[in-house]
């Protein structure tokens, strides 16, 4: 254990929040799956923790090793993961699961698990997209080179993806933009992919809004969310309900750790809401300070992006931690009811299994990257010190 200490590098403030909302995350699941333990589990509480704290130290492990390893290898190795991604996509459209009503999954049948693939679609593309930014930069301007091979897998990526998981689509859609300005690429083409995949989307919802109604699918649903949120007048969904209900009666301090009541009520309260059973159990001030730590984890980000002397470096660490950050605040945005329900889970906190795994895969990177600046940032005071004898 202490080898393994002292080959933690990197940031130690992303450890600390790291481990701040892996402890929150215990706190709340636990609460959170009574009702699941009694309809599945025997009334056995300690099962679904136990299950959530195992994927958990899977995801350290996960950490850890992606974090020893040099980011600049990262390139090489997503480059390969893309052209898995893809089929695996499809595949999941073919024969994929549908779970919540809201994902596609593979289940993997060793284990049992199932396998979100746009989780990797989405770390994989955010890492095709930092490499050829990062290449291209001497022709960043120029459509046929550098647009179009940026512009290409964007669409196939989330086009894919759209059918099964409208929100996660538009998420990497958004990331894959604003990555995309930040490197550089002009707005003008930024605005011809928007209205180019404005005109595939529209394209697809008047495909499925022709079929019968058995058909339609998630259509329905996305019309549902939506008009609820654009419309008072339509009927109040029931679980957005129940998550302001949980937020109004949390108080400033909160009902205290395990008193939710709005658990045995709200649908999937251990995923898609669990931020709303943090704030009724721990009021304004602990869901504050979950909102508090995804700032802070953006914030040093940046900080290693400042520091980071070599471009790919800096493309990664904001694409992965923007990524991460802007999921956790539509999730925390729909229990507030800020936004339309999206089904999008709170980035290390709600329970899951492989969507944990590859946000601490993810933070892993980023990692990497502040350990890498932390060596090159000694080299070179050692070197200067050198230079002084």
């Amino acid at each position: 254990m202490s080898g393994i200490l002292r080959n933690i590098k990197g940031d130690k403030v992303i450890w600390l929040i790291v481990i701040i909302l892996s402890i929150a995350s215990l706190l709340a699941v636990y609460s959170s799956t009574g009702t699941l333990a009694y309809k599945y589990q025997s009334g056995n509480t300690e099962y679904y923790m136990i299950k959530h704290f195992l994927i958990l130290m899977f995801g350290f492990a996960l950490m850890y090793f992606a974090h020893r390893i040099k980011y600049t290898n990262y390139s090489r190795i997503f480059q390969i993961a893309l052209y898995i991604a893809v089929p695996l996509l499809i595949l999941t459209l073919i024969i994929g699961l549908s779970l919540h009503e809201a994902k596609r999954v593979i289940i993997v049948p060793i284990i049992n698990l199932s396998f979100q693939t746009s989780d990797l679609a989405k770390l994989t593309l955010i890492m095709y997209l930092a490499r050829l930014l990062t290449k291209k930069q001497e022709e960043i301007k120029d459509f046929k080179s550098a647009f179009i091979p940026l512009m290409v897998p964007v669409l196939i990526v989330c086009a894919l993806i759209l059918p099964a998981n409208f929100s996660t689509a538009a998420m990497l859609f958004s990331t894959s933009l604003i990555l995309m300005f930040i490197g550089r690429v002009k707005l003008k083409y930024l605005f011809s992919l928007m209205g180019i995949s404005l005109g595939i989307l529209i394209i697809f919802l008047l495909i499925l809004y022709n079929l019968p109604g058995e058909k339609q699918g998630r259509l329905w649903t996305w019309k549902h969310r939506i008009e609820y949120f654009v419309n008072s007048d339509v009927e109040d969904v029931y679980q957005v309900e129940q998550s302001k209900i949980a937020i109004a009666s949390g108080g400033l301090f909160g009902k205290g750790p395990g008193n939710s009541t709005q658990r045995n009520f709200l649908p999937h309260p251990y995923s898609d809401f669990i931020f709303s059973i943090i704030v009724e159990e721990y009021g304004l001030v602990g869901g504050g300070t979950i909102v508090l730590l995804y700032m802070m984890l953006f914030f040093r980000a940046v900080k290693i992006i400042t520091k980071t002397p070599r471009k790919f470096g800096a493309f990664l660490t904001f694409g992965v931690s923007f990524s991460l950050v802007f999921q956790a605040m539509i999730n925390m945005g729909v229990a507030v009811d800020l936004l339309p329900v999206t089904g999008q889970p709170l980035p290390l906190v709600s329970m899951g299994g492989t969507s944990i795994w590859f946000t601490s895969i993810s933070i892993g990177i980023i990692l990497s990257v502040s350990k890498e600046v932390r060596k090159e940032k000694q080299t070179n005071e050692g070197n200067y010190a050198e230079a002084q004898v």
